[in-house]
């Protein structure tokens, strides 16, 4: 096993992070107080060539493996978990539907403009009495002529205000329960489509969250992706490399953290000694370095198993579990370490803990990834 980074993955990482130190770091803190997503931030990252790492050029992509743009949403989520996940909604779930799915005249229509920043993208599958349970789903996509007719609300869809291409699911045969699910390709401006409540978060509040409302919406029927009924499969392989992308997201948190805590320890004097100095801390510190250290590995274990073409559902899952856990642990203790100051916003470490919360919840909370790996052990 090679533990080390390849020249063009340590480029990639250190492309990320000086972009995510300058341009990102700078503005997050306002970005969180105003609810407000840097759009043209993430426009230069498409113009990096960041949004589609991990896609051939041939779609507009940067033809880069996946363990490059885990280390890119790494990297952002440091310091800027709202960009974080809308850069992972975009290019796992969106864009990652489409290329894995959609026939090739939809993938070269569509994927250039997502995968060059230029549009985002959402994932349209939650709604309100379907969550976890993704097969009580209840949008219906009804077939009339050259359309499908579109009916239903769906909640909780990042960057739904921000996109102009959507992944979206609806029924088209309720006599086959989840087998009758279909997926869409809706592009904003479409009759009948309009996006509802915009979501007011705990965390994660710069990033743009929002229903998608389709009342009798009109989806030219050549924006069937796959053919129908395949809708639920799309789904759930699609969610599996999108857990990945959280569980980026969830370590770069529980990183960010914890190199803010350690350069406090240094700096912050009590009972005539740098805090770092006082043992129970130092080792709760070690401790923390550990586990980051081995929600790493975890992640990097699931992006290689993806990139190389192997099944990585279960190893996603792990990845999911270890990465985001670790987020909320680290950030809870590292506003405990700051004491008073910790909870302060001009410290961030109070935001990271509000960003990490909703790791452990959305694209499958975790209580659902360890349901799937309870089934694998005992089957």
């Amino acid at each position: 096993m090679n533990f080390e980074l390849s020249k063009e993955q340590e480029l990639v990482q250190k492309t990320a992070r000086d972009f995510a130190e300058k341009e990102l770091k700078p503005i997050a803190i306002e970005n969180d107080e105003k609810s407000e997503f840097p759009i043209d931030k993430y426009k230069k990252m498409g113009e990096m060539g960041l949004i589609g790492l991990p896609y051939p050029k041939e779609y507009g992509g940067s033809g880069a493996d996946y363990l490059s743009y885990v280390l890119a949403v790494e990297e952002v989520s440091k310091v800027h978990a709202s960009v974080g996940i809308s850069y992972s909604v975009t290019t796992s779930l969106c864009a990652g539907g489409i290329f894995n799915n959609a026939s090739e005249e939809q993938k070269k229509k569509y994927l250039p403009d997502i995968l060059s920043g230029k549009k985002f993208g959402s994932f349209g599958m939650t709604e309100p009495n379907a969550g976890s349970d993704a097969s009580a789903a209840t949008t219906t996509a009804e077939k009339k002529g050259d359309y499908y007719i579109l009916n239903g609300t769906k909640c909780f869809i990042t960057n739904g205000p921000l996109s102009e291409t959507f992944l979206v699911f609806g029924i088209t045969d309720k006599s086959k329960g989840p087998k009758g699910l279909s997926a869409f390709i809706v592009e904003k401006g479409y009759p009948g489509f309009s996006i509802g409540k915009i979501e007011d978060k705990c965390g994660i509040k710069a990033a743009q969250v929002s229903e998608l409302v389709f009342e009798n919406c009109k989806v030219p029927a050549e924006n069937l992706v796959s053919e129908e009924g395949k809708g639920l499969k799309i789904a759930l392989s699609t969610l599996d490399g999108g857990r990945i992308g959280v569980a980026a997201q969830g370590l770069g948190i529980a990183e960010g953290a914890f190199e803010r805590a350690k350069q406090y320890m240094k700096e912050r004097i009590q009972f005539g000694k740098p805090l770092f100095k006082q043992q129970y801390l130092a080792f709760k510190m070690a401790e923390l370095d550990l586990e980051i250290e081995q929600a790493k590995y975890v992640l990097y274990k699931a992006a290689i198993d993806k990139q190389e073409g192997r099944p990585y559902g279960l190893s996603a899952a792990k990845a999911k579990i270890a990465c985001t856990d670790a987020a909320m642990h680290v950030t809870t203790e590292a506003v405990q370490m700051l004491g008073g100051n910790g909870y302060m916003k001009e410290y961030e470490i109070e935001r990271m803990m509000r960003d990490a919360k909703i790791t452990q919840i959305y694209e499958g909370t975790n209580e659902i990834q360890k349901l799937i790996l309870s089934g694998k052990l005992f089957r």
